[in-house]
Order: C-alpha cells, then structure tokens, then sequence
C-alpha cells in the first residue's frame, strides 16, 4: 500500500474555506511525517467502575502523535480529517500494533483500543490485529474494538460480519459516542456492542442539566436493554460523577478519576483483579 494520503484540493470558494483547507493540508501533513517516522505511542486512561471507583473495569488506549518538536497534535484537529484518507488506516494499524504490544506485555489488563469501520478490509490493520491475537492465547478476551457511532453505522452490514467473526476470539466492542446521532437504535439489534459509552456532550455538568440526565437515563436503560454496560465519557467533577452513579451508570471514564498517561499505573488493575 502506498504511504502517500491524498489530502484535499488547493482550491477554495472564498478566503475562509481556502484558509481552512490549507490548515487542514498543514495538519495532515505534519500528521503523515509524523506516522512515517512512527511518532505515535498510546496514552492510558482507565474506565472506572461505578461500584467501586478505586478499580478500572478497562483501560483506553488514546493515540498519541508527536510533531517535530516532539510536541503531542490535538487528535481533535486530525482525527476527522485522516479518517478519510489512508492516513487514517495507518494511525490505525498502529494503535492496534501498539495496542496489542501492552496486552501481551501485560496479561493482567483489559484494554480498548479504537478503530474505524473503514479499517476492516485494510490488511496491515488486518495483519496486526490477528498476529497479537495469535501471539497471545488470552488477548481476544481481553480486548476491546471502540468504534464511533458515526463509523459504525456508516457501513453497519460490514461491521456484523466483522464482529461476528471477532466474537470467536472473544474480542468485545464498544460504540463509542453513544447518542451523538441517530442512527444507532435502527441497528442496535443487528450490532451487538459489549459496552456503550455516552457522548461527552450528555455527561459534561450533567449534575446541572436536567435534560440530560433524563437523556441519559433513556440511553442507559436502552443499553441495558441489549445486555451492554454502560461508559460516561468526559467526566470531569464529583458533582457529575455522584449524578451518573445516582441515574445507574455502569462506568465513568474522565479527569476526576484520571489524566490518560503514556506510562500508567498497571498495579491498579492487577490489585484490583486480586481482590476481586
């Protein structure tokens, strides 16, 4: 496969599109350098049990790409762009390669690691995926594919097989950003999603919102409903955190509980399954 990505035309309607596309062009190529020369490591961050916030259910690998000054790219600024290019296949393959290193570095974790639907029929991902899946008798069961909602139902047909053949290794799936859109109830019963984890927009202050938390009261008993535990994302206060425990959240993933870090406190887990 080729290493080049194609990135957007020169051409723009007005001067602020034509600003923003050469932004974007900016971005992704200091993204496409940064891949090429493997600039690219995981951050951790732990999923926290509502039951007992001191034990991660599971821990997220977050991408994490260096300029060439060694400072860390927002992956809000190129997430979006690189998913439709094979920029965003690559940044991919590589959080899986890196993904699978740490479980099978590290038997005693469960870890999430996240993925485009379009990344399914590309091979490198393919082959990186089933080697760590071969290298390690347990790191089916104790892998997670995150996959957005947007992703997910753009091509939900592909995504069944797919799953459907990764349940064999016991590999669980997530769908991250949940109610973000509207598209996920018509294929919830086609999509078997081990875990849902609710978009940041119905979690941040939701001890102030009371819409919210009625949304996302609807969203849990919805995920109940199809036997999925339920993530709230971004929470980042003990008034959120004492809101989602109080309306039956199953896990809270956030600042309040921690930052994702490059080099994580493995003990927590290992401590937490002794005890268990």
């Amino acid at each position: 496969m080729p290493n080049t990505v194609f990135l957007p035309p020169h051409g723009a309607d007005s001067p602020l599109s034509y600003a923003v596309t050469e932004r974007q062009r900016d971005v992704l190529e200091i993204v496409q350098e940064a891949v090429a020369k493997r600039r690219v490591s995981l951050a951790f961050q732990p999923v926290m049990q509502t039951s007992d916030a001191g034990r991660p259910a599971f821990w997220e690998g977050l991408i994490r790409i260096e300029d060439a000054n060694g400072r860390i790219i927002p992956p809000d600024d190129f997430i979006h762009l690189a998913e439709n290019y094979e920029l965003g296949r690559q940044i991919d393959t590589i959080a899986m390669e890196l993904g699978m290193n740490a479980l099978c570095e590290h038997p005693e974790i469960r870890l999430s690691i996240n993925m485009s639907a379009r990344s399914i029929a590309y091979p490198r991902w393919h082959a990186a995926l089933h080697q760590g899946l071969d290298e390690e008798a347990t790191a089916g069961e104790r892998l997670i594919l995150e996959i957005t909602e947007s992703s997910a139902m753009t091509m939900p047909e592909i995504v069944h097989y797919f799953m459907n053949d990764m349940h064999h290794f016991g590999v669980s799936f997530a769908l991250d950003n949940f109610g973000a859109g509207f598209h996920a109830p018509r294929h919830l019963r086609q999509l078997f999603f081990d875990v849902m984890k609710i978009d940041r927009q119905f979690t941040h202050n939701i001890h102030l919102d009371t819409d919210n938390q009625v949304l996302v009261q609807a969203f849990i008993s919805v995920a109940h409903h199809f036997e999925a535990f339920t993530v709230a994302e971004n929470v980042e206060n003990a008034e959120d955190a004492e809101m989602l425990a109080e309306i039956g959240i199953d896990c809270m993933q956030g600042f309040y509980f921690a930052a994702p870090t490059r080099h994580p406190n493995w003990a927590m887990f290992s401590q937490a399954r002794a005890a268990s």
